[in-house]
């Protein structure tokens, strides 16, 4: 009995050992040959934003459903947005509701009626750095320069259509 097991083990390791290794993936960073350094960097993910069209119903449904931590609503006029926060320990999500007649977020809801995701937001740790770098390399800005965000701090939103479909907002770590 003994020896039929260890007939079946050395059979199952022997398969294993024949098999070829899995890949490994590697990423490219500043610091690679042929990839030439930049004053700024991208650092963590800070949010994701959702565009709601009931702002009052998403906030329940994160708080008194899913029993995350929100923030109370935040208008940004100068945005067109109303905004809450809903705390994740490691990120947040933004929910996004219409302020005003002009706002970006009207226009996306009346595209997505049941709302959606409408950007992420990756800190930087220079956003003037990186704005002037991004303009060097063409890269289509949806302002001039950085506006204040809904975290006091400086942000960006790059085109969709250079981030591969994708609104990115970039802000001040």
């Amino acid at each position: 009995m003994a020896a039929s097991i260890l007939k079946i083990a050395v059979t199952c390791l022997s398969r294993y050992a024949s098999r070829p290794s899995p890949a490994v993936r590697t990423f490219s960073s500043p610091s690679s040959p042929g990839v030439p350094p930049t004053l700024w960097k991208l650092g963590r993910l800070n949010h994701v934003a959702i565009a709601v069209p009931d702002l009052d119903k998403a906030t329940a449904l994160y708080r008194d459903v899913f029993g995350a931590r929100v923030s109370a609503t935040l208008p940004l006029p100068e945005h067109g947005v109303y905004t809450v926060f809903v705390e994740l320990g490691n990120t947040k999500l933004e929910l996004l509701h219409p302020l005003g007649e002009k706002s970006p977020i009207a226009g996306f809801l009346q595209k997505n009626k049941a709302g959606g995701m409408h950007h992420v937001c990756i800190e930087v740790d220079d956003i003037n750095a990186a704005v002037a770098d991004l303009k060097a390399k063409n890269v289509r800005l949806l302002s001039p320069e950085p506006r204040i965000g809904a975290h006091g701090k400086p942000v960006m939103f790059i085109h969709p259509k250079d981030c591969d479909g994708v609104l990115v907002e970039i802000e001040q770590a």
